[in-house]
């Protein structure tokens, strides 16, 4: 997982009181503000049960990787407000020492501690690599990343060693980016009308000054939409421009944004919802399906991408409410394009 968006000053304070249980270090991270503190693997102690971490209502890291988190595990807790993305990073001070870390999310009343762990809303996990990723690498760093969207969650991380490791001093960083505590207010998003109609192609023209900024992003990359990861919440940064159609049953949609500027960057998101669904981004609790299309961060092998973009829905059964969001990469918040809607 790639870096957050935004930084901000740095703090350096830890506490270790409040109602996260002993043994937690509690953190007091604020909003829109950088935090690091310092630790060590000898300050923690192992745990020989890992069973929770491949448990199905954990499902934080399968049981074959459990060699990765044999070592002291020291723990943090902290609390993270409504509509917020926050990304941890441990960082070993010597390169050669294999760390791993782990997070859970839990609501704020919720304070298990693991090995006592039945169940969270989300746990995220990095390790050392077994093998290579394509279009990726991997340095001595590891990093995990949360969202929350209308409620506020506990968060609790363990910092751990690599088969066995005991002892080595590290940086534990938190980058906290919300729209809540940052007051950024959502300003009225407007929604446009397109038809569609099986067997045809519609198009229509549009202009991203007719859209709106969104105050957070974090309902894509939740579990209940899935739409795109928050690494790349930079191609969505843009105005977004809204329309809504409808999928008939036994249907495909193809849905295609054409910049009239070859140059301008843009993407594409769709999601489908109930016929009676009022659900609008960014208060997109969940959906039907939600698929996306950016700029490729790496070439991808048998293809290849031009500027305009793509993104495919089908329905089965019952026929959906379709909400399509032309969005503007880096910022960009003005640039007119072609919106084609195909059903099949």
């Amino acid at each position: 997982m790639k870096a957050l968006l935004y930084f901000f000053a740095i703090s350096l304070t830890s506490i270790a009181f409040s109602q996260f249980p002993d043994g937690v270090t509690e953190l007091k991270v604020e909003p829109n503000k950088n935090f690091e503190t310092k630790g060590d693997l000898s300050k923690g102690k192992k745990i020989d049960d890992l069973s929770w971490a491949s448990n199905s209502s954990v499902a934080c890291f399968p049981a074959t990787q459990n060699s990765k988190f044999r070592g002291n595990h020291v723990l943090y807790g902290f609390s993270i407000p409504a509509y917020s993305q926050v990304k941890v990073t441990v960082i070993p001070d010597d390169k050669s020492k294999d760390f791993s870390i782990y997070g859970y999310q839990v609501g704020t009343t919720n304070y298990s501690v693991v090995p006592n762990l039945s169940s969270c809303v989300s746990c995220e996990a990095e390790h050392k690599w077994d093998y290579p990723k394509r279009g990726k690498t991997q340095d001595h760093t590891r990093s995990i990343e949360f969202n929350s969207i209308k409620n506020p969650y506990n968060i609790f991380i363990g910092v751990t060693g690599n088969n066995g490791l005991t002892s080595g001093s590290f940086t534990l960083k938190i980058e906290l980016v919300s729209a809540a505590q940052n007051e950024v207010k959502q300003e009225p998003v407007k929604v446009f009308t397109a038809e569609s109609e099986k067997g045809k192609v519609l198009a229509y023209q549009g202009n991203l000054n007719q859209g709106v900024k969104m105050s957070t992003l974090a309902w894509a990359s939740s579990s209940s939409v899935a739409c795109f990861p928050a690494t790349q919440n930079s191609k969505f940064r843009g105005n977004h421009v809204i329309f809504t159609t409808t999928i008939p049953t036994r249907s495909e949609m193809i849905i295609t944004v054409i910049p009239k500027d070859k140059s301008q960057n843009m993407s594409l998101y769709a999601y489908e919802v109930g016929m009676t669904s009022e659900q609008i981004v960014p208060n997109l609790s969940s959906c039907v399906s939600c698929e996306a299309e950016h700029k490729w961060d790496y070439p991808k092998k048998g293809r290849t991408q031009d500027h305009t973009r793509t993104v495919k829905l089908n329905a089965i059964n019952n026929p959906y409410k379709v909400v399509i969001g032309v969005a503007g990469a880096d910022g960009l918040s003005e640039g007119e394009f072609v919106l084609k809607i195909e059903v099949k």
